[in-house]
């Protein structure tokens, strides 16, 4: 499903209205139909049932207008607030609001605190709100006034319909722009945008409903797609079943480099992944002094001891070895577990320089790339990183706070200036490629915030590297068959007490299941509206 970003679908608007000669007003007409139809579906009211409509300045509070047409001809009590002078509204609104005016809906000016504070008792009277103050241009923090309406409508616990976005939320990035509107349902038109399946967006924005509002496909497919929200058809057709008569080779062979003393799970979690994603053969290179504990740890994968530092990490020594060892495999996963032991660092960046495989990099491999980054440079389009945002500030140079801040900049920045897929993990884990798409990745939930869940998810992407796919088709299947397996152990086992190793045992069947056309569970943020304008 393709995502926007706010400068996306209004030029999409804008050819539509210029090019197209569409009138804005059919646009308007079309996604407020929507979305009443879309309230009335969703809460279900009773005849007469109260509801505020808030009505903003701009073409959002228009929507508002022809809602309130709609919801008043469905029976409900209508009241239109306009939080702006009536004089003030221009083009398509003013349309709108005239026709409401004529037809008898109660509307009440209110463009200041003063004229607030008289009807703002309304709120805590009626049954719904309908949010239609802000729209998806804002990029401001808001304050004052607007501060002022947002905030009582959350305090007034009113069940909320935002219209296109909740007031408040920045449609590109999910942040929260001084305060937001929390809603239990939106209605979003054309496309759904970035900053609602990001959190903390994702978060206020309730269930999500998109609403085709009529914009022909001429017009959409004249600006490049630059945002996907990842669906299981994106990979599925590498799931369908092949022949039969193939063998252990046929699938690939993973080399994995990690794990150190005190964290020999990491290591046997990524290979166990790596067969789980269905690879015919898993090596694990393992310091030596700890080849007994892993032989004992994993039946099904092999292991070669390697010189080690006095602490019982990958020592520079292993170097030979490992580069006899790449010999023959298909793929190579490094880093969880490995420790940052300085000898142990460098050893990761005189592999990754030198291996002509592609390679999936995690955790203390992403560690010790971060100090010198010029090992990137010798293995462009082969490698995947696999960061979690603080590894990611550490990658790019920045801190914590400006990779949150905005978190679709940042791996786009990244991908094309190094030239390497990232996986940028946290709630809605993102995926890029040089080049290419970024995707949002629907999947997950708090069962994959437990030690261990990473090196899972590197030895996924890790397995489908090996059986030969494409970077971006095996980051974007180990992401979201990682999410899925954590959405259907919380609905099987709850959200707290689930193991990471406990995730590797639903991944065959899920994989079946998607290969097959089945989709195992409900999942996802966004609901399609199927009625078509036209």
């Amino acid at each position: 499903m393709r995502v926007v970003r706010s400068a996306e679908m209004k030029e999409m608007d804008r050819m539509a209205i210029e090019e197209m000669g569409i009138p804005g007003a059919v646009l308007m007409e079309n996604a407020a139909r929507g979305a009443a139809r879309v309230f009335l579906e969703h809460f279900d009211p009773m005849p007469g049932s109260p509801v505020v409509i808030l009505c903003g300045p701009g073409n959002n509070g228009g929507d508002g207008y022809v809602m309130a047409r709609y919801l008043h001809r469905a029976g409900m009590s209508v009241k239109v607030i306009l939080l702006a002078e009536a004089g003030k509204i221009t083009g398509d609104a003013l349309l709108n609001l005239s026709i409401i005016r004529r037809m008898g809906v109660d509307i009440v000016e209110a463009p200041r605190p003063a004229e607030w504070r008289k009807i703002s008792p309304l709120l805590p009277a009626c049954d719904y709100i309908v949010d239609g103050i802000l729209g998806t241009g804002l990029n401001a923090p808001v304050r004052g006034f607007f501060q002022q309406v947002i905030e009582e409508v959350n305090s007034s616990k009113k069940p909320v319909c935002s219209v296109d976005i909740p007031s408040g939320l920045n449609a590109d990035s999910g942040q929260i722009l001084g305060t937001a509107v929390r809603a239990n349902l939106t209605v979003t038109f054309g496309f759904p945008k970035v900053g609602q399946l990001l959190f903390p967006g994702a978060g206020l924005v309730g269930r999500l409903v998109r609403i085709d509002i009529g914009i022909p496909q001429t017009v959409s497919d004249g600006i490049p797609v630059k945002y996907r929200l990842l669906e299981p058809d994106d990979f599925r057709d590498l799931l369908a079943f092949g022949k039969q008569d193939i063998h252990k080779g046929d699938r690939g062979h993973l080399l994995v480099l990690a794990g150190s003393t005190g964290k020999t799970g990491a290591a046997a979690l990524t290979s166990l992944g790596a067969l789980r994603a269905g690879a015919g053969l898993v090596t694990l290179g393992i310091p030596r002094s700890l080849n007994a504990v892993v032989e004992e740890k994993l039946t099904e994968a092999m292991t070669f001891p390697l010189p080690e530092t006095p602490d019982g990490t990958l020592s520079l020594q292993a170097e030979k070895d490992l580069l006899r060892l790449v010999e023959g495999k298909t793929a190579v996963a490094i880093g969880p577990g490995l420790s940052t032991h300085p000898e142990t660092c460098d050893l990761v960046r005189r592999i990754v320089s030198l291996c002509p495989l592609p390679m999936v990099i995690d955790a203390d491999g992403l560690n010790a790339l971060s100090e010198d980054l010029s090992a990137l440079r010798a293995c462009r389009g082969r490698v995947i990183l696999t960061p979690h945002p603080g590894e990611m500030a550490r990658l790019a140079g920045v801190k914590n706070i400006e990779v949150q801040s905005d978190r679709v900049e940042t791996i786009s920045r990244f991908t094309e200036r190094h030239g390497c897929t990232v996986v940028l993990k946290g709630a809605r884990t993102l995926i890029g490629e040089p080049g290419g798409e970024t995707c949002i990745n629907p999947t997950g939930n708090p069962v994959l915030s437990s030690g261990g869940s990473g090196d899972v998810l590197t030895g996924l992407i890790g397995g489908f590297l090996a059986r030969g796919w494409p970077l971006g088709k095996a980051a974007v299947a180990g992401v979201y068959l990682h999410g899925l397996a954590a959405d259907f152990l919380a609905e099987t086992e709850g959200q707290a007490g689930v193991l990471a190793g406990e995730l590797l045992d639903v991944v065959p069947w899920l994989m079946t299941s998607l290969g097959r056309g089945d989709w195992p569970l409900e999942t996802g943020p966004l609901h399609e509206d199927l009625y078509q304008p036209f």
